[in-house]
């Protein structure tokens, strides 16, 4: 019997077996190895708790800009101003001092303005603490008066405007504005850190929401995943195929989460303005603070796809 003729070495004979194998399991394509692993919809939890957190960062990123623009907006106003206080209790000679001391400071090379507090002014801001009272001879209100500064005074020159006064108007006490309002500044970037820190908070629960969910995915899906390997399918056409799942996800979260943050900023924002008050007015949102918070659902969608990436990729390299 006729054999057909041997290839003349052994690495030939491996060429023509292997060849046809290589053809039988061609590389799988991304559109078959999605269609293999089957897409949750927007009905799963973690959609629902990605909007949850997020609109907690909103809330706290809108507090967290207010409070910064409330603290510059108030230090901007006090930086160059300061208060001169006539204590004396005959109402007469607290008159007289007060404006020689108006006098006196006005001739000074920081001052642009000076003005005496009318007494009725006074009244009505002690009244809400003292009642009728406020008005009354039995207690004795120093004078005040406001001085307009060029520019923020240092301490040396808080102290050049004391020694003006003093000798000259007996009882009369400079103080910076500013200096009354510390510990408003220190409670105020004390609440900003605060909000840096419930972000951080709320980033890490985020991370970790996607990242268990992600393992949960691949835990349902693992024999589809060694399936799609014996097929041809690599790690990256996996990975791609769940990261499209999660930030599909995150995406609907985020933009859910968005919305409901603006509205609770924005219902806050009506009962502060309801308070009508000057300093609270300065807490204001700007353009820029408005970008900021309008980039957050960027950011978060970014986060998950980083989170769902590393997530596969070691679980993945668990499989080997």
């Amino acid at each position: 019997m006729n054999t057909p003729p041997l290839p003349e070495n052994a690495d030939a004979a491996n060429e023509v077996t292997a060849t046809p194998e290589r053809a039988e399991y061609p590389k799988m394509r991304g559109g078959l190895a999605a269609r293999l692993l089957p897409q949750t919809k927007f009905g799963g939890p973690i959609p629902w708790v990605i909007a949850i957190l997020l609109a907690l960062v909103v809330i706290a990123a809108a507090g967290g800009l207010s409070l910064r623009n409330l603290a510059e907006n108030a230090r901007a106003d006090l930086s160059g101003a300061v208060t001169v206080q006539i204590i004396e209790a005959n109402a007469d000679r607290r008159s007289a001092l007060a404006a020689e001391a108006a006098s006196i400071v006005s001739q000074q090379p920081l001052v642009t303005s000076v003005r005496i507090v009318p007494d009725e002014e006074l009244d009505a801001l002690l009244e809400p603490w003292l009642g009728a009272a406020a008005g009354s001879d039995d207690i004795p209100v120093p004078s005040l008066i406001d001085v307009e500064l060029s520019r923020s005074a240092s301490a040396s020159e808080i102290a050049q405007l004391q020694s003006a006064l003093d000798g000259k108007v007996a009882n009369a006490r400079v103080d910076a504005q500013s200096d009354w309002l510390k510990p408003v500044y220190d409670a105020l970037s004390a609440l900003q850190y605060l909000a840096l820190a419930l972000i951080a908070l709320v980033a890490f629960a985020t991370a970790a929401a996607v990242w268990l969910a992600a393992r949960s995915a691949f835990s349902n899906h693992r024999e589809t995943v060694e399936v799609i390997h014996l097929l041809g399918g690599t790690d990256a056409q996996v990975t791609r195929i769940f990261q499209r799942s999660v930030v599909r996800d995150a995406a609907f979260g985020s933009i859910i989460g968005l919305a409901l943050g603006i509205a609770a900023v924005w219902l806050l924002g009506e009962q502060f303005a309801a308070l009508d008050s000057g300093m609270v007015g300065g807490g204001g949102l700007g353009w820029s603070d408005w970008l900021i918070i309008a980039a957050i659902p960027l950011g978060g969608v970014l986060l998950a796809l980083l989170t769902a990436r590393i997530t596969i990729k070691l679980a993945l390299r668990s499989m080997l």
